[in-house]
Order: C-alpha cells, then structure tokens, then sequence
C-alpha cells in the first residue's frame, strides 16, 4: 500500500496532549462498538453474501481501493450488488474481487442495468451491502462516523488542496449527506457536507447522526 504524502496535518479532531487519553478510550469504545455490530450483522451479511454468490455466480464481495486517515490507502469491503449477464472473468471468482479502477462516474445512476436483481437493489436500498465495512471500524481503518472515503482522483478533483483536511480524520461508514438525502445529494454538495462534517464535529452531533442513520437504513429513503 502506498501513501500521499500530505506534510504537516492540523485538525481540531487530532488528539493533543491533554486530550489523548480521552481520545484513545472513545476510538476503543468505537472499535468495540465496530465489532458488536459486525457480530449482530453477521448473519445478514452472510446469509446475503450466499444469495448473491448464487444469483451472480460471482464473489459476493468487492474491495475497492480508497484513501484513508493520513493518506493511507485500504481495501473497503462492501457487498457486491452489481453484475452483467456475462460469464464472470477470473478476477470476479472466489471470495473477494478488488478493483483498483476508478468509479463510472461521481453520480449514482438510479436505474443502473448492472443492479439485475431485486435483492440486489434490495441491499443498497437498506444499506446492507455497507455491512461488512463494520468490519473496518473494528480494524480501526474507519469512523462509524465521518467523511466517505474515496480514491486518489476523486480527492483531487473534488477537494484540492482542501484534501489535507479531509483525510486529518477517518473515513467513516455514515455522514451528514448519507442522512439528509443519501443519492439524492449530488457530489459538489456531497463534497461540501463532508467538509462539514470534518470541521464541525461534535460528541452531540456523532451521536445525533448515528441515531438519524437508523430510520434510513429501515425505510430505505433516497437510497439507489
């Protein structure tokens, strides 16, 4: 794995001397909370990942190549919900597919002919298909709560020289956007509720957050 090369980082979420402690026991208590919501989840993750092997005759998983805190790039995990009806080629056999290549696009189609499956649309209106990054804020690669995270080219041209910024925190699985109008939100604005995420984060905001994702997640709103 490789890493950008940022210089000095300032945040007012980077831990200070008097603070680290403090910091250290809440980014345990996520990694704890990571971990008792992955085991809960594990059922619907693989109960999933076994309808979607059958259904796409490919790996269930995909691991896409994303930057992290401090630049450090990582695997994130998610469910596979898209396929054609071609014969899987031999990247797309086994367990997990990494794909290295950019997105198609910032914007998601809501009628995509990839998603061929009513489960599969049924996963990524519910958010299921994100289950397995649970498994990343166990690891402590991800924030339950923070900005999305996203490749090289996505950081460049969508943040520029705010990018320091943005990767001074974790990446995290849910955000302002994803609960205030999901795919509805288009990237520019995306883009610019992260940042505010980043800058203006608080213990009452994470929380509240966390609780509003719940609601989404259930009824599936503005999710494509």
């Amino acid at each position: 794995m490789s890493t950008i090369n940022l210089g000095p980082v300032e945040s007012p979420f980077l831990p200070t001397t008097t603070a680290s402690s403090r910091f250290r026991l809440g980014e345990l208590a996520e990694r704890a909370t990571g971990f008792l919501l992955l085991a809960l989840s594990s059922p619907v993750i693989a109960t999933s990942a076994l309808a979607v092997a059958a259904l796409s005759r490919r790996s269930p998983f995909v691991a896409h190549l994303r930057v992290g805190k401090d630049g450090r790039e990582f695997w994130v995990l998610k469910l596979r919900t898209m396929w054609t009806a071609d014969c899987p080629s031999p990247s797309e056999r086994g367990w997990i597919e990494r794909v290295i290549a950019e997105p198609a696009g910032d914007e998601k189609a809501a009628s995509d002919p990839r998603i061929s499956s009513r489960f599969a649309a049924f996963c990524r209106r519910h958010s299921i298909d994100e289950f397995p990054q649970l498994w990343h804020v166990a690891s402590g690669a991800m924030s339950l709560v923070g900005p999305r995270p996203l490749t090289r080219s996505e950081l460049v041209r969508h943040y520029g020289l705010r990018t320091a910024e943005l990767l001074a925190v974790k990446p995290g699985i849910t955000g302002l956007w994803q609960v205030y109008g999901r795919s509805a939100i288009r990237f520019p604005e995306r883009s610019a509720m992260d940042l505010a995420l980043v800058r203006s984060l608080t213990p009452a905001m994470y929380l509240k957050i966390l609780l509003r994702t719940l609601p989404e997640v259930i009824f599936g709103k503005n999710a494509w």
